[in-house]
């Protein structure tokens, strides 16, 4: 060793910094423990070999639940690090699919029970005391494993002892706590989401009833800027990538080539980590009607890029502490914002991109959202805020007559002339005749809310009408010049009654809430105008 030592001295290419002795390196490696050995092990076991050898495996599980009971620091993490990879690769082996009970060769069912209980404890104490970032994210990164070991939440039998053992408390605190939702808010978030959909429709669920009910202002901000951070970060990404292609001849080229090679991997880590962050904000603002202020008053700035999804694979939450981050920046007064224009934004990106089934559940998602968001009283009032005006950027799509459009300068208006703008665009800009009905249907929805709102409160929008009326109108046009395509596969008649029915309101009560005489003569002058459209809408209902 020492002459080892001696050499690397001698060597002029040697780095300065000390050199570390190999017994330190035989240490190193001797008391870190080797899980992707383990896990290679049991990969490569039969399910006989793994039968006859499921006293260890219970064993192991159970010496890692005592070992966390201890306050040894390098054993807390390998004790944590064994059961990640012990857990992964028992799941891995899926012996559900034929006949053998997971749980009973992991753990043991005399066992299970207990065992559960003592290592729930033990992630809930890490997680709220003061213990290093590392372990803090083992206990996280364990959490997750478990919970996304089979494809389907719900029929993950082991999530049962995390409904009964609750850690909703521990996920709360950490959202709360700035620091620790700056390195561990995105894991936290993505746990809680997973946790409230565990079989929400088949049997009483704790942590929806928690979330529901939940009124810790720090807790909910906290979770608000964790969504917040994420989209943020897409928004950016997004609008530079559209920079970046719009700078010239050699710049296209260069976007193109490069986009050949890895524009497919991260749009699909994109769309895989947005639907996390989406589907955690459907939760939120569904369950819980206190996020809505949260909706309005959080304000947002950059956030770093969020980790990928590990629903996909449980084998992607390996990732260190710094990759973590989530960062929670003070907000730039020049440009104020809050979480729902961020959303708007997003949706805007999203509602573009449904030419394949995730663009569509992302899209789906982002109207679901808007839906909820439109129900609500308290919603619809700082929506229409005449008092809160705010500019929301918002992306067009490229068409024959404009390429790719972002409105970065928008004027500074209430954020339901925003909404309304959104949902014109997509209705303009999707009339094909693979139709995505159930998008339309929605966004026909969100619009019969908004005037709902609006004719309730007597709530006089100033918003330029016509052009929402020539879109209604087009799409009506379109529904009759495709009406043989269309009625083939999809019901061409729920869609036009929706778009009938929102110009109903406008005849009918326009004069309780548009802005001026002016308006609703415009709107007769313009159904006058294209009268054939409604005649022959009213001969094929026939």
């Amino acid at each position: 060793m020492v002459n080892a030592m001696a050499e690397a001295k001698s060597d002029p290419l040697s780095p300065k910094k000390p050199v570390k002795e190999k017994i330190v390196g035989i240490y190193d490696d001797f008391f870190k423990v080797n899980a992707i050995y383990l896990e290679q092990c049991i990969d490569k076991l039969s399910e006989e070999e793994l039968m006859d050898i499921k006293e260890n495996i219970n064993l192991l599980f159970a010496q890692c639940c005592i070992a966390l009971r201890g306050d040894h620091q390098i054993k807390l993490v390998n004790a944590l690090q064994t059961l990640c990879a012990l857990v992964r690769a028992v799941y891995r082996k899926r012996l559900g699919d034929h006949g053998f009970d997971i749980i009973n060769i992991l753990i043991g069912f005399d066992a299970a029970e207990a065992q559960m209980q003592g290592l729930m404890e033990s992630l809930h104490t890490f997680l709220v005391g003061d213990y290093p970032v590392s372990l803090k994210n083992l206990s996280l990164k364990l959490a997750l494993i478990l919970v996304t070991a089979t494809d389907n939440v719900s029929q993950n039998t082991i999530v049962e002892y995390i409904m009964i053992n609750s850690i909703f408390e521990a996920i709360i605190q950490v959202l709360a706590d700035p620091v620790a939702r700056q390195q561990h808010g995105y894991e936290a978030m993505l746990l809680l989401t997973i946790l409230v959909n565990y079989r929400k429709y088949e049997a009483s669920n704790p942590y929806i009833g928690k979330l529901s009910i939940l009124d810790d202002e720090l807790a909910l901000n906290g979770f608000g800027c964790v969504i917040s951070a994420a989209l943020t970060d897409y928004n950016r990404k997004h609008a530079a990538m559209l920079e970046q292609a719009s700078g010239g001849l050699i710049s296209s080229i260069t976007s193109f080539v490069g986009s050949m090679f890895v524009a497919e991997t991260e749009k699909a880590e994109c769309f895989s980590t947005n639907e996390a962050v989406l589907l955690a904000l459907y939760e939120a603002v569904h369950l819980n009607r206190n996020f809505f202020t949260v909706l309005s008053h959080v304000t947002t700035a950059p956030g770093s890029s969020p980790p990928p999804s590990p629903t996909a694979a449980p084998p992607v939450v390996e990732r260190t502490a710094t990759a973590a981050v989530v960062e929670d920046f003070p907000p730039d007064l020049s440009q104020p914002t809050n979480l729902l224009v961020t959303l708007l934004t997003y949706s805007s990106i999203a509602l573009q991109n449904t030419k394949e089934d995730k663009g569509v559940s992302n899209a789906k998602l982002c109207l679901v959202i808007l839906t909820c968001i439109v129900e609500d009283q308290y919603a619809n009032v700082f929506l229409h805020d005449a008092n809160m005006t705010l500019s929301v950027p918002l992306h067009k799509a490229q068409m024959y007559h404009r390429g790719p459009v972002i409105e970065k300068h928008a004027p500074s208006r209430p954020l339901a002339c925003a909404l309304l703008d959104l949902m014109v665009e997509f209705i303009v800009t999707h009339m094909m005749k693979t139709l995505p009905t159930d998008l339309y249907s929605k966004t026909f929805g969100i619009l019969h809310r908004i005037l709902c709102y609006q004719k309730r409160c007597r709530v006089r929008l100033s918003y330029s009408w016509k052009n929402f009326w020539t879109a209604l109108m087009n799409f009506l046009k379109f529904l009759l010049s495709n009406e043989t395509v269309l009625a083939k596969t999809c019901d061409i008649f729920s869609l036009a009654s929706q778009v009938v029915n929102i110009f109903n309101l406008f005849i009918t009560y326009g004069d309780t809430f548009l802005p001026s005489p002016t308006s609703y003569d415009e709107l007769y002058y313009e159904i006058i105008r294209v009268h054939q459209i409604f005649e022959n809408l009213y001969s094929m209902g026939k």
